[in-house]
């Protein structure tokens, strides 16, 4: 029986949180809605928890306030995705109510939790039922009716809040329509669970293991370990943009001689490696055969103290803030190198890799701010999963920021278009809103994996085409889904049209496009080389 949460459990309950979402990242991410190849739900709750885990594991935290602190403020800086802001909110509304706490009981705890649920709804704009908004609300309304109900245990509070959410997760496809019709429950939802269990296993004694993606999360506690027990003292984890055609295979025969516990995660965009080894500053001259090495993180494990390098060898220490040097600066998330020279030609400052497949931090958009050198900075997400994210970034700046909502590229490129220095932050931005309103953005690529929407049968590897995240078309031949894009928009033909043909578009497709798309009446076509991963074709129209 748990009487009294102490830092140390409350530091072992998120670390084994963190395990347990890492474990079942892939099948939460496979509850999207839509089989796109992006790095979703579990793997921002992931990335999001991880950052938690980290920061406790070098301090064993005196009470649990100090832990609930620690988890709160690293998450704040972690959170990616709207599901890690949501995650981060729910750990910040826990941490106020255990301020000064040197121990909880069980109706401290639950009372905790209830008011983490009220942090996260609060900051949602829109709150929508059948989320983990639903699922954290109904276990802590559990967890506050057991604590109520005279028990001192904070086990049996936990077990009633995790089996409160179980229910309500199982429900959530009732209340959603877009998962009624996909036949899902919500993946937020889905997370949130394996992160109750593993705080009740916590409690429990057990500790979770995730294996080789603790690693790669980096999550790892060595606290327990002697010094004389690492062979390879510095732990050591870097991504990498690729920049040639150079096979990963490569840099893990590399790593494989000079060190162990090896991860090496590529994709066409991104190398990204965690390695512990004697010669950190060797294995990060050879990434940069490989491409610019976008951030770096060495662990001293011997010393039990981390120091963080933003950026490394040829990009120096990490950003500084730039002092302002003119009134408005721009920030732009995107990833591929045509669409980062469209954004910096129309006035960016500063790019942050990122969208589809990989939804930056926090704690990246925030760097990105306090390198512009200007008194106010417009962030623009350019992806509705990133909008939350650089929210949070608002009041941790130490200038203004104003987050114009883009929720995809288009909006993106017309905000920025529209950006009027005369007319002050405050209506600049509100002419960019008005503008976006007008945008509509169509996405083509191909399904990632087999699923189901609205009755209609998603195969992996077919063409998939989604009109403002409806799908329009669906199949194995291109040619009849772009044409399904162009039928979706001749109801309201645009005047502007503009392609931004991927890393994965053939010269092919992109002609038999743009002759589909020519037919449109009056429409003004441009076809842009924006390089992006995973959509064969952005398409803007407006």
């Amino acid at each position: 029986m748990t009487q009294l949460l102490t830092g140390g459990q409350f530091k072992a309950m998120v670390q084994n949180a963190a395990a347990a979402i890492e474990l079942h990242k892939t099948e939460v991410n496979e509850l999207n809605v839509f089989p796109v190849p992006d790095g979703d739900t579990g793997t921002n709750m992931s990335l999001t928890l991880s950052s938690g885990a980290r920061a406790l594991g070098a301090e064993e935290p005196r009470s649990v306030s100090r832990a609930a602190e620690l988890t709160a403020s690293a998450l704040l800086r972690g959170a990616r995705g709207n599901s890690g802001v949501i995650l981060s909110l729910l750990f910040r509304g826990m941490a106020k109510r255990l301020k000064d706490a040197e121990t909880a009981d069980a109706a401290l705890f639950a009372a905790a939790m209830r008011d983490g649920v009220d942090a996260a709804y609060k900051a949602v704009m829109k709150p929508a039922e059948g989320t983990i908004l639903t699922v954290s609300r109904l276990s802590a309304d559990a967890a506050i009716e057991a604590a109520a109900s005279g028990t001192d245990d904070i086990e049996a509070v936990l077990e009633r809040a995790a089996d409160a959410g179980r229910l309500a997760l199982a429900d959530t496809i009732n209340q959603n329509p877009v998962l009624k019709k996909a036949g899902v429950i919500d993946s937020g939802g889905r997370g949130y669970v394996y992160i109750l269990n593993g705080m009740l296993r916590a409690l429990r004694g057990e500790k979770i293991d995730a294996g080789e993606g603790a690693a790669e999360r980096g999550a790892a506690d060595f606290a327990g370990f002697s010094a004389e027990d690492i062979t390879f003292a510095y732990c050591t984890e870097f991504i990498v943009r690729r920049e040639n055609a150079r096979g990963a295979d490569a840099l893990r025969a590399f790593l494989d001689a000079r060190g162990d516990s090896i991860v090496v995660v590529d994709d066409d965009e991104l190398i990204k490696v965690h390695v512990h080894t004697n010669e950190p500053g060797d294995v990060l001259t050879e990434a940069l055969a490989f491409g610019a090495l976008l951030s770096v993180k060495i662990e001293n494990m011997r010393e039990q103290h981390t120091e963080k390098l933003v950026t490394a060898a040829e990009r120096g220490p990490a950003p500084r803030r730039a002092a302002p040097e003119k009134r408005f600066g721009a920030v732009a998330v995107c990833s591929g190198a045509g669409l980062e020279a469209v954004f910096r030609d129309l006035g960016a400052d500063a790019i942050v890799t990122g969208g589809q497949t990989m939804n930056p931090s926090t704690e990246d958009i925030l760097a990105a701010v306090e390198s512009v050198p200007a008194g106010t900075v417009f962030v623009y997400p350019n992806n509705k999963n990133i909008i939350m994210a650089a929210e949070q970034a608002v009041p941790l700046a130490s200038r203004r920021v104003v987050v114009v909502p883009s929720k995809s590229i288009p909006q993106g490129v017309a905000a920025m278009l529209a950006f009027d220095e005369n007319a002050g932050a405050d209506g600049s931005a509100a002419a960019q809103l008005d503008v976006m309103a007008r945008v509509r953005t169509a996405l083509i690529t191909r399904a990632a994996r087999d699923s189901a929407f609205d009755g209609r049968a998603i195969r992996e590897g077919e063409y998939l085409a989604l009109l403002d995240d409806e799908l329009v078309a669906v199949g194995p031949d291109f040619s009849p889904v772009a044409d399904g894009v162009v039928a979706a928009l001749l109801p309201e033909p645009p005047e502007f049209v503009t392609v931004f043909a991927g890393e994965g578009a053939s010269k092919d497709e992109t002609e038999l496009l743009r002759g589909l798309l020519e037919v449109l009446p009056s429409a003004e076509l441009t076809i842009v080389d924006g390089g992006q991963p995973v959509y064969r074709f952005i398409i803007s129209a407006e």
